[in-house]
């Protein structure tokens, strides 16, 4: 006797594999708060919310984009962790202005993690300071006005005021070298020196106080302003340099 078997369904047949296709490929459904975020940022970087102004409510964005206030709060919460916006409770967020010191601000919590993660990353650090202060004062050195040289040994003089108070005498050194990348007259430049001392300053601050070493500090800052005056990029680049690594020997004495 021939046992029958009860009928099944008829797998319907796979159409044939194209060359170049990943079977593991999907089509992913996007959060809304993702897609207000997208369109937000694309108004405030079109200039329809602008800079210095409030943001639309909560419930004037929830009527716009058709969706829900978590949705809204997410988008703006985002917003504000990439710097673009500033909420502050009880007011209307506001947009912040779009600039490249902004941009690098908000990297200082990851900054942070990544000179506390590895002894090399404090070293690669330096070594980025080194080799781009020393590009920005050769940068410097020959369009340098009368009344740059000014600003320069007024910002030194200042910084002679603080002996004694090293968190200050480190706020003047910082504002010298500062200075020196504004002359570029590239935003960029400004922000990346801001962004480099500042992180040396607040995470490592020993880096940048030499104790019983401040006059020398003082002078080699003379020494770099004198050869922005005379227009020399190369000597100023030399000044610089030696300037660097006298203070980076200092600190490996000491640590």
């Amino acid at each position: 006797m021939i046992s029958r078997k009860a009928p099944g369904r008829v797998a319907a047949a796979r159409p044939p594999k194209q060359a170049g296709w990943d079977d593991g490929e999907k089509i992913v459904r996007r959060k809304l708060s993702d897609q207000v975020l997208e369109r937000l940022q694309e108004l405030i970087l079109s200039g329809e919310l602008a800079a210095g102004e409030p943001m639309p409510s909560e419930h004037e964005l929830m009527r716009r984009f058709g969706v829900g206030r978590p949705a809204v709060r997410e988008a703006l919460q985002s917003l504000q962790t990439m710097g673009l916006i500033t909420i502050t409770h009880g007011e209307r967020s506001r947009i912040n202005e779009f600039s490249a010191d902004a941009v690098l601000q908000q990297g200082d919590a990851v900054a942070r993690m990544l000179l506390s993660a590895a002894p090399q990353n404090l070293e690669h650090l330096k070594s980025a300071r080194r080799l781009f202060e020393i590009g920005m004062v050769r940068i410097a050195a020959p369009q340098a006005s009368p009344a740059d040289v000014a600003e320069l040994r007024e910002l030194i003089d200042r910084q002679r005021e603080q002996l004694g108070d090293a968190a200050a005498f480190i706020r003047a050194d910082i504002a010298f070298h500062v200075r020196i990348a504004q002359l570029s007259g590239n935003p960029i430049f400004t922000a990346v020196s801001q962004a480099m001392l500042g992180w040396l300053f607040r995470y490592h601050s020993n880096l940048l106080i030499w104790s019983g070493h401040e006059k020398t500090t003082l002078a080699e800052h003379t020494a770099i302003v004198d050869m922005i005056e005379a227009g020399d990029g190369d000597r100023a680049a030399t000044a610089m340099e030696e300037h660097l690594n006298r203070s980076n020997k200092l600190y490996q004495h000491h640590r």
